[in-house]
């Protein structure tokens, strides 16, 4: 049995609820088992030994992201975000998700995962298991209220923004070649928001937060810095990318880092174009495990949410960068530490079964 058969992957990030809402929302989670496009459904997952990962609520603005994945085929671009989504509109699309979600545990396609040991056990059994991520904290209110009912439904991972600025913080554009360092960081409201995720034990995603805002949390934040999809900025300059000084710091915090599949995060040209090679993904894994160490470093792949190098395709091919680690001289235990166990690691430092209440 080769290394692609015998190693599971847990997956920083994918957002196949948002393909699910824009498909016709709860009455289309049977998808997910009977077969869809895009890059993940459940005969997919077994094909390449998706076990499960983190499902992220994601809230597209209006308009069509694919204008924004075509200005990403130009040599440079600077691509400004749309204005924030209103608090009303952002909670009702993100409860439709977390509907999405309730529906495809009760169809048996995956398990909502609150523990780590409740990962082992799902995925020891064969399921999926799913971790509940916000990927931008428009459906928070400023008193948090919202915060502590979705931590009741499952939420374990919030990023305080995608990009889009948020009453909590600034995101950063996608821009090329571009510094992650632009626009101020975290609000008071956003210092409120990590210390209140710190006490409940809600880990927090730095991926589409500006460097200011990084650093922002690094001063605020108790627990290991963590970007579930993310990738080297100076072998890729693309704003969304983390600089060694940024991995250094999370390295320092015990924390974690996920390969993007992205290609537009992963090649040197910063374009989106799908003839990408994966060692181009090997690069990046090289210089994170560099910086960061080999028990900091996992796979965060964006399925559903970015273009992908055309050898891996969807999650199905998720073996052919397994084998192309075995080949780039990864030895089993490290493959295994990239595709689950390092993951399983910062949880474990970041989630708390007692949590406080309000009144503590």
């Amino acid at each position: 049995m080769g290394v692609s058969e015998q190693v599971l992957v847990f997956d920083g990030h994918n957002d196949v609820l948002t393909r699910l809402a824009k498909m016709g929302g709860v009455a289309q989670a049977h998808r997910f088992i009977e077969g869809m496009d895009g890059h993940l459904d459940v005969a997919k997952a077994r094909a390449g030994g998706f076990g499960g990962g983190f499902f992220a609520v994601w809230l597209a603005s209006p308009g069509d992201f694919a204008e924004i994945e075509k200005q990403m085929e130009a040599p440079a671009y600077f691509i400004e975000m749309p204005e924030p989504l209103e608090w009303p509109d952002a909670m009702c699309a993100a409860l439709e998700q977390v509907s999405i979600l309730n529906e495809m545990e009760r169809l048996g396609a995956v398990s909502v995962c609150t523990s780590t040991a409740e990962i082992r056990r799902v995925i020891s059994h064969g399921g999926i298991a799913a971790v509940f991520h916000l990927e931008g904290a428009e459906p928070l209110d400023r008193d948090l209220n919202a915060l502590d009912v979705l931590y009741r439904a499952g939420l374990r991972s919030l990023g305080p923004v995608w990009s889009r600025n948020t009453i909590f913080a600034n995101g950063v554009p996608f821009a090329y070649p571009a510094s992650p360092d632009i626009g101020p960081g975290l609000t008071e409201d956003g210092k409120r928001l990590i210390a209140r995720c710190n006490a409940l034990g809600i880990m927090i995603d730095l991926s589409h937060m500006n460097e200011a805002g990084f650093w922002d949390v690094a001063d605020v934040s108790d627990a290991p810095l963590v970007a579930t999809h993310s990738n080297a900025h100076s072998l890729c300059p693309h704003a969304r990318n983390l600089t060694d000084d940024q991995l250094r710091a999370i390295a320092q915090s015990d924390g974690m880092v996920g390969l993007n599949f992205a290609v537009q995060f992963l090649r040197a040209d910063g374009r989106n174009d799908a003839d990408t090679p994966v060692h181009d993904m090997l690069r990046h894994l090289d210089h994170l495990i560099s910086i960061l160490g080999e028990s900091r470093v996992g796979l965060g792949s964006d399925f559903d949410g970015a273009t992908l190098p055309s050898a891996i395709g969807d999650a199905s091919g998720l073996s052919v960068l397994r084998n192309a680690m075995s080949d780039h001289g990864y030895d089993a235990p490290l493959i295994e530490k990239l595709c689950f166990e390092n993951w399983m690691r910062v949880l474990d430092l970041t989630w708390r079964d007692d949590a406080p209440n309000r009144s503590d």
